[in-house]
């Protein structure tokens, strides 16, 4: 309890700080995901301790305080935030709570974009503009009429001029072209690169010259009319189809969905364009269409029960290291890893992260029990990029890598090795160690495809003495196997016929499976196309490995090191022994997909992503991990990662998984 109270303090007096920043100096030091994480780790934390909740710490107000250089407004009604939901599941518990407040009405949704820019409220007086004013802290903003006139989007006089007072609310923001070309041009003139859309915005309105304001090129896009004496309006999209019609352009995205699913199906299809959209927005607005609904559900706080806004998965997020531990790699390689309290971020929870060296520890100078942001994009591996030194605890533990490995005892020293030729790196000097023969194995099996042994049976196959190495698993019968605890008849059966059913894998398979450094997929795919057999690849020469393109000096002097050690000559020689026989690789010539390079991304319907990668080749392709300039394809699947963005960015075909079938037959 004592140690989650120093937590939440000290939590509480950065937030406040970062809060202060954002709202009342338009300067973000941290990004909208971390202050986001840390805000609800508060959140949390009180869930966990009601007696550590404050209503009054500033998350639970709106907005920051009115700055003095403008004259201060007060709104005729409070402009309120909106609850975040991370989840679709949240987005169902809202659901189900308010039909419980409203449990006859009927429930239609609107959705918008959560545009990323400043709140502001236009005030028409029989359609002329007379004042524009700041969110602020929801009750009284600022008034920035005379900037606000310099924004072509901002009628000065509705189109239809409606009697009496109309209020209009919405967003003022950037684009982000606009935000490349103003910083284009100020990096040449030597002024101050804008940061990001968002504050860029946000200071352009609270420039006490217009003429700067005007000079941005900001944008106002409307999404409310919280107040119109000539009108009377029933639902919210009916205020959003009268936008257009007072002068004011439409919104990038709009719908309305009559159930909660079609909002689930709204979300999915927005997270796919929102990287290609000229605006920056990290969510949907849902929220209930029905005035009259919306009315009988009311406000609580400073939030209206009947909106929602969801948000994207969050590709930043904070936590705390917990432990720093040390993996041993295939090559002997020390790797340290940091464990984290598990966090939810870019959609899944990561609880650890490799921290690659020692180097990378003392640039970060990271410590356990240090507060880190953690990033992760789309499926990239979790990483640390950031220390919160302003958390950091009193005595907090410093990492120093073993003398001796976790794995075997064996000495550990520090030398330059094969994988990693730009830097130095700690070794396992143990040729025995049992975490190099595992990580070798579990390569092996599933390289060959050997699907029924997975990591944790190559474990127990070591640990009982019955195999040494991948050759030992073509010897196993299924006495060897039946007799083992948690292994019955049926599955010894499987697991033999298996591993006997990959006696004949193709050539590039094969050498791939080796674990030879530097030597993956594609370029073992390469060397079994130019030398077409095993034999002539063993005994080839220097010359005739440099031959082969793709391939540089440090995979060639990789390949000459395993051959001429004697863990890889008697590797080699057991595998043949005990019955491998590797089948030459056949390529269609003139095939569809010829020279041309292929990324994939999200998830394929009626393939399996590995299907998919062997049509390519086998139709003359090559499939690649990153989309790059040299990319001919993008095959796009359910849910797409950041490579579609990026590929639409470098003008890269893309391609639907029927357009991809279709190619193939």
């Amino acid at each position: 309890m004592e140690e989650k109270k120093k937590r939440v303090e000290t939590l509480r007096k950065e937030v406040a700080q970062y809060a202060k920043q954002y709202y009342e100096e338009d300067v973000s030091s941290v990004s909208d995901e971390v202050y986001d994480s840390l805000v609800r780790e508060i959140k949390h934390i009180e869930k966990e301790y009601p007696e550590l909740y404050d209503q009054n710490f500033i998350i639970y107000r709106v907005g920051g305080v009115p700055l003095e250089k403008f004259e201060k407004r007060t709104h005729a009604s409070r402009m309120l935030s909106l609850n975040d939901a991370f989840s679709f599941e949240e987005i169902q518990e809202w659901n189900i709570k308010i039909q419980k407040l409203a449990p006859s009405a009927l429930f239609e949704y609107f959705c918008e974009l959560k545009m990323d820019g400043l709140a502001c409220s236009l005030i028409y007086t029989d359609g002329v503009l007379t004042s524009a004013v700041t969110r602020g802290d929801g009750s009284v903003g600022e008034d920035i009429t005379q900037n606000v006139k310099t924004i072509r989007t901002v009628p000065l006089v509705l189109k239809e001029k409606w009697k009496g007072i109309t209020e209009v609310r919405g967003e003022i923001v950037m684009s982000k072209s606009t935000l490349a070309r103003l910083n284009t041009k100020y990096e040449k003139t030597g002024k101050m690169l804008l940061a990001n859309t968002r504050n860029a915005a946000a200071g352009s309105v609270r420039q006490l010259d217009s003429r700067l304001t005007a000079e941005r090129a900001l944008e106002f896009f409307a999404w409310d009319i919280s107040r119109a004496d000539e009108k009377d309006f029933q639902t919210h999209s009916g205020k959003h189809e009268v936008f257009e019609s007072l002068g004011f352009q439409k919104a990038p995205f709009e719908k309305v969905c009559r159930i909660l699913t079609e909002v689930e199906k709204t979300i999915a299809d927005i997270e796919q364009k929102r990287n290609a959209l000229d605006y920056g927005t990290d969510g949907v607005v849902i929220q209930i269409n029905d005035l009259g609904v919306q009315s009988r559900l009311g406000v609580v706080g400073k939030a209206p029960r009947y909106a929602l806004a969801y948000k994207y998965p969050a590709e930043q997020a904070t936590t705390q290291v917990v432990d720093i531990t040390v993996q041993v790699g295939r090559t002997g390689i020390l790797t340290p890893l940091a464990h984290f309290v598990p966090t939810k971020v870019a959609g899944s929870l990561v609880s650890k992260a490799t921290l690659h060296n020692i180097d990378q520890i003392r640039r970060l100078d990271l410590r356990v029990g240090d507060t880190v942001i953690i990033q992760k994009a789309g499926d990239v591996i979790p990483e640390v990029v950031e220390v919160l030194t302003a958390f950091r605890p009193k005595k907090p533990n410093v990492f120093e890598m073993p003398a001796h490995c976790p794995e075997c005892g064996g000495s550990v020293e520090q030398k330059k090795g094969v994988m990693r030729d730009e830097s130095v790196g700690f070794y396992c000097m143990n040729v025995e160690c049992p975490a190099k023969q595992t990580k070798n194995i579990i390569h092996f099996v599933k390289t060959m495809e050997i699907y029924e042994v997975g990591p944790k049976i190559v474990e127990r196959l070591q640990d009982e003495g019955l195999i040494s190495d991948a050759a030992d698993l073509f010897t196993l019968t299924e006495s060897d196997l039946a007799g083992l605890e948690r292994f019955g008849a049926k599955s010894a059966e499987n697991i033999v016929r298996e591993i006997q059913s990959k006696k004949t894998p193709p050539l590039d398979r094969f050498i791939a499976s080796l674990g030879i450094i530097h030597v993956g997929e594609q370029t073992a795919r390469d060397i079994a196309l130019h030398f077409g057999s095993w034999e002539k690849f063993w005994q080839s020469k220097v010359e005739d490995l440099d031959s082969i393109e793709n391939i540089g000096p440090a995979v060639v002097e990789s390949i000459l090191a395993f051959r001429d050690s004697m863990f890889g000559k008697h590797l080699v020689k057991k595998l043949f022994d005990n019955g491998i026989a590797p089948v030459a690789l056949t390529v269609k010539k003139g095939g569809v997909f010829e020279g041309k390079s292929f990324v994939m991304t999200g998830t394929l319907e009626t393939l399996s992503r590995e299907d998919a990668k062997k049509l390519i080749q086998a139709n003359g392709g090559k499939v690649g991990s990153s989309v790059s300039a040299k990319t001919d394809f993008l095959l796009v699947g359910e849910n797409p990662g950041s490579k579609l963005a990026e590929a639409e960015k470098l003008k890269i075909k893309i391609l639907t998984e029927e357009e991809f079938q279709t190619m193939v037959k």
